[in-house]
C-alpha cells in the first residue's frame, strides 16, 4: 500500500519539498483533474496557433476575397487596411485572442461576427452529431453483447458470420454515399422522409441514421471482440459456478468490464464522427456548421474558417476528456498516471 507521502513521488510534485504539498493535492482526483484541465489549455492552444496560421499559410489574399472579384486596387488596399491585414503578425494574434476571449471569434467577410454564426448553427450539427453518439452506444453495446450471448458455446455460429460480415461491410461504406443511399430509398423511392433540410423533425432522422450507422458497426464489433474475451475470464467462470442466473452475470460482471475497455477504443472513433457530421451535412443540404466551413472556404471567408475548425477541434477534445472522466468513474484504477515501464 503506498504511503500518504506517496504523491510527492508523482510527476506534478517531484520539486515540491515534503510538508509544502497540502492534503487535498493527495487525492487522486486532484490529480486527474488538474491534467485533464491542463490537456484541454494545451489543445485549445494548439488550435489557436493552428487555425490562426491558416490565414498566413492558404494561398490567396484574404483582402481581395473580402472586398469581392471586381474591386479596384483602392478598394482592396481599403479592405487589407480595415481588417488589419498591414500590422504585424504578432498584433494579428492578439487581435485574434481578444476576438477569441471577447467571445466574438472575429468578423466574417460577409455577414455579422463569427461567434453569432457560430451559435445559429452549431446546435444543428451537434444535435444529430450528439444523437448519433448517443445512438452508436446504445445500439453497439446490444448488438455486441447481444451477439456474444447468442453465439456463446458455439451456438448459432451462423449469426455471429452474418454479424461480422453485414458489420464490415456497412463500416466500410463513407457517410457520404451512406447518405446517397438512405436518400435514394427511403426518400426518392418510398418518399417517407424528406431529402434534406431541417424544416421538420423527420428531417433528422436520415442524417442521424447515416452517421451512427458505421461507428455502430465498427464499435459493435469492438464490444462482441471484448465480451468474449471478458466470458473466458477467470472471474465469469466462478460466476457459474455460484450458478448465478445468466442475467445477473451479464448485467453485473460482464457489462461493466465491456464497458470499460470498449470505451477506452471509442474516443477518436466518437472524435471522428465530427469531422463525419461536415461531410454528411453537405449530403443532405444540413444548415449547420459544415455547410457554413465549405461555404466560406469557397468565398475565402477566413474568420469564419478559423473560428469553425477552433471549435470543432475543442468539441473532439472535450468528448475525449468526457470518456476519460468516464472511465475514472467505472474503474477508478484510471485515475492514476500510466507508468512508461
Amino acid at each position: 500500500m503506498s504511503s500518504p507521502d506517496a504523491v510527492t513521488d508523482s510527476r506534478l510534485y517531484r520539486f515540491v519539498p515534503r510538508g509544502l504539498v497540502p492534503s487535498w493535492a493527495s487525492s487522486p482526483w486532484v490529480r486527474f483533474i488538474t491534467g485533464k484541465v491542463g490537456t484541454l489549455i494545451l489543445a485549445f492552444t494548439f488550435l489557436v496557433v493552428v487555425t490562426f496560421s491558416i490565414v498566413l499559410l492558404i494561398p490567396g489574399d484574404a483582402a481581395r476575397a473580402a472586398a469581392g472579384p471586381d474591386a479596384s486596387l483602392e478598394v482592396v488596399e481599403a479592405t487589407r487596411e480595415a481588417l488589419g491585414l498591414n500590422d504585424p503578425v504578432w498584433q494579428r494574434f492578439l487581435t485574434y485572442l481578444g476576438d477569441i476571449f471577447s467571445g466574438t471569434m472575429g468578423t466574417s467577410f460577409r455577414v455579422g461576427t463569427v461567434g453569432d454564426q457560430i451559435l445559429m448553427r452549431a446546435p444543428y450539427t451537434l444535435a444529430v452529431a450528439g444523437s448519433a453518439i448517443l445512438i452508436t452506444f446504445i445500439l453497439a453495446f446490444a448488438l455486441g453483447v447481444g451477439v456474444t450471448v447468442l453465439t456463446r458455446h458455439g451456438r448459432r455460429r451462423w449469426l455471429g458470420t452474418v454479424f461480422s460480415w453485414i458489420t464490415a461491410i456497412v463500416d466500410s461504406i463513407p457517410v457520404y454515399i451512406r447518405g446517397t443511399m438512405l436518400i435514394i430509398v427511403f426518400s426518392l423511392t418510398f418518399g417517407l422522409l424528406p431529402p434534406g433540410g431541417a424544416q421538420q423533425p423527420s428531417s433528422y432522422v436520415l442524417p442521424i441514421v447515416a452517421l451512427a450507422i458505421g461507428p455502430v458497426c465498427s464499435l459493435g464489433r469492438i464490444v462482441r471482440r471484448e465480451a468474449e474475451s471478458a466470458l473466458e475470464a477467470n472471474y465469469i467462470r466462478t460466476t457459474e459456478g455460484w450458478r448465478l442466473p445468466d442475467g445477473l452475470v451479464y448485467l453485473k460482471y460482464l457489462l461493466p468490464n465491456v464497458v470499460t475497455s470498449a470505451l477506452t477504443m471509442s474516443g477518436m472513433m466518437l472524435s471522428g464522427m465530427i469531422g463525419g457530421a461536415l461531410i454528411m451535412e453537405q449530403v443532405f443540404s444540413w444548415p449547420g456548421l459544415g455547410t457554413s466551413v465549405v461555404s466560406a472556404i469557397i468565398s475565402r471567408d477566413f474568420p469564419v474558417v478559423q473560428g469553425t475548425i477552433l471549435v470543432l477541434g475543442m468539441v473532439a477534445v472535450v468528448i475525449n476528456v468526457l470518456i476519460d472522466v468516464a472511465l475514472a468513474i467505472i474503474d477508478h484504477r484510471n485515475l492514476e498516471p500510466r507508468s512508461n515501464s
